[in-house]
C-alpha cells in the first residue's frame, strides 16, 4: 500500500468506523450515565436557588480560592492545554472545512498563526503535565497506564498534525495518514477512558450543583 492509497484508507473506511465507534461508545456510556437514576428527594429544599446547577457547571471552571498558588504549574497548562485544544480543532480552516463536509455549516476561522501557536502551547503545557505528573510523588502514584494512555492519544494528533501542516520530516501524504489515524485512535479510545469527562465533566457539575444548591449547600 502506497502512501496515497493509505491516506484514502485514513480518510474513508477507518474514519467512518472511527466515528461509528466514537458515536456508539459516547452513546453507550451516557446511557450507563444517566440508566443510574436518581432517587427522589422528599425533604423540603433548604434554599431557593433555581440555576445552582449551571452556576456550578460555570463556576467550577475556575480555580477555588487558594488552589492557583498552591498548584500554579497543574492550573496555569491545564487551561494552557485546553484553551490550545479548542483553537485548534474549531478555529484551524483545514478542520473546519471538515465540519462543513460533515454537518454543512461553517464559521470563520482564525489567522493561522495564532492557531499554531495555540497547538505549540498544547504540546508544551502537556509536556509540563506529563512532567509534573512523574516528579509529583502524590500523582506519579495515583497515576495508572489508563494516564498515560490518555495523556499519548491526545498528544499525538497534536504532534502529528503540527509536522503535518508544516511538511516537517516525513513526506506529507504519510503523515498526513498518520495525524488521521491518529485522531480515529483518540475517538476510538475517548468514550472508554478518562478522556470520557469531555462530556461527563459538566453533566456532573450540573448534577452536583443542583443537588447541593436544593441541601443549601455551597458546592
Amino acid at each position: 500500500m502506497n502512501h496515497l492509497e493509505l491516506l484514502t484508507f485514513a480518510r474513508g473506511n477507518a474514519l467512518n468506523w472511527a466515528l461509528m465507534l466514537f458515536a456508539a461508545g459516547v452513546v453507550l456510556r451516557l446511557f450507563e450515565i444517566f440508566s443510574l437514576g436518581r432517587k427522589a428527594d422528599l425533604s423540603k429544599p433548604r434554599a431557593n436557588s433555581p440555576g445552582s446547577g449551571w452556576r456550578t457547571v460555570f463556576t467550577r471552571s475556575l480555580p477555588a480560592e487558594g488552589m492557583l498558588k498552591r498548584d500554579p504549574v497543574t492550573y496555569i497548562s491545564g487551561y494552557a492545554f485546553h484553551l490550545g485544544l479548542f483553537l485548534v480543532i474549531f478555529f484551524l480552516a483545514p478542520h473546519i472545512e471538515f465540519f462543513r463536509s460533515m454537518t454543512g455549516l461553517r464559521w470563520p476561522n482564525l489567522p493561522t498563526p495564532l492557531v499554531d501557536a495555540s497547538v505549540v502551547a498544547a504540546m508544551v503545557a502537556l509536556g509540563v503535565l506529563l512532567a509534573h505528573r512523574l516528579n509529583n510523588p502524590v500523582k506519579r502514584m495515583l497515576s495508572g497506564i489508563g494516564d498515560y494512555v490518555a495523556w499519548a492519544v491526545t498528544f499525538l494528533p497534536l504532534l502529528t498534525g503540527y509536522m503535518a501542516y508544516h511538511h516537517l520530516f516525513v513526506e506529507y501524504t504519510l503523515m498526513l495518514s498518520l495525524h488521521l489515524f491518529s485522531v480515529e485512535l483518540l475517538l476510538v479510545l475517548l468514550p472508554f477512558t478518562k478522556l470520557f469527562h469531555t462530556f461527563s465533566l459538566f453533566i456532573s457539575r450540573w448534577y452536583n450543583g443542583d443537588i447541593f444548591g436544593r441541601k443549601g449547600v455551597a458546592s
